[in-house]
């Protein structure tokens, strides 16, 4: 079948992959910026992209299913749990976004973080976020269930730059009316930069110079060794006679 077709509709598929491999994939943009929200939240998914002239349609995909939105903006104006999921978006100039996860929880409180994977050196940032805005009062961040921060009234617990050992376990706690309330824990895990570790890298010399120095260091080792043994054996070799030197031969 492909052997039948004509040059130039050779040449269109061609071009249409060139074309297709040349576009910039869109991207997925969450307002507010928390990917854990919880049940009734608004949520709004915008899709960053290139249009071609005149036409700002926008296809919009959840869990891998081609929805109805067409808009560059995808509002979730009341979240539920099924809204939970991948969300990927394609404008008319662009190749489909990388999935963005949504995560819709319910209960009294939650725990939000713009990223769980951080750089060391970059700030996190942790918000106790309570159902539909409900007041919270003697918030108190906790870090692999020890207290880190206290707060009077709510608010956001920030740590300018973090350090490996920020890693793990958060969680926060506060008192919503005559409850004592307690959202799920989120792991954040802090990891060395490739520019630091090039950095860190560059004061130690490579494993197998290291491993080339021992193996030098215990050769000179076993050498100066083979040499004075062999020296003591042939002073034991001698006989001393008259004054003379005599030298006993071996079998």
């Amino acid at each position: 079948m492909w052997q039948l077709l004509p040059p130039a509709a050779w040449l269109l598929l061609v071009s249409a992959d060139i074309r297709a491999a040349d576009l910039s994939k869109a991207v997925v943009h969450l307002d507010p910026e928390w990917d854990r929200v919880l049940k009734n939240d608004r949520v709004t998914l915008k899709c960053q992209g290139t249009y071609p002239v005149e036409d700002n349609s926008t296809k919009w995909w959840h869990n891998g299913t081609l929805t109805s939105k067409q808009t560059s903006s995808y509002l979730i104006a009341d979240a539920q749990v099924e809204d939970s999921g991948e969300y990927n978006c394609q404008t008319g100039l662009s190749a489909p976004s990388d999935p963005v996860k949504l995560e819709v929880h319910e209960g009294w409180l939650l725990l939000q973080t713009p990223q769980r994977v951080v750089n060391a050196g970059e700030p996190i940032q942790l918000k106790c976020h309570s159902w539909k805005k409900i007041p919270v009062v003697k918030v108190q961040y906790f870090h692999n269930g020890r207290g880190k921060k206290y707060f009077h009234h709510n608010s956001d617990f920030r740590i300018p730059k973090a350090q490996l050992e920020h890693s793990g376990s958060y969680f926060c706690r506060g008192i919503i009316g005559t409850k004592n309330e307690s959202s799920e824990s989120v792991q954040i895990t802090v990891v060395q930069d490739l520019e630091s570790l090039q950095t860190v890298s560059s004061f130690f010399p490579p494993w197998h110079q290291i491993a080339f120095c021992l193996v030098m260091g215990l050769l000179f080792a076993v050498d100066t060794g083979l040499y004075f043994s062999v020296q003591r054996n042939l002073r034991s070799s001698e006989e001393w006679r008259d004054g003379k030197v005599t030298w006993s031969k071996g079998p």
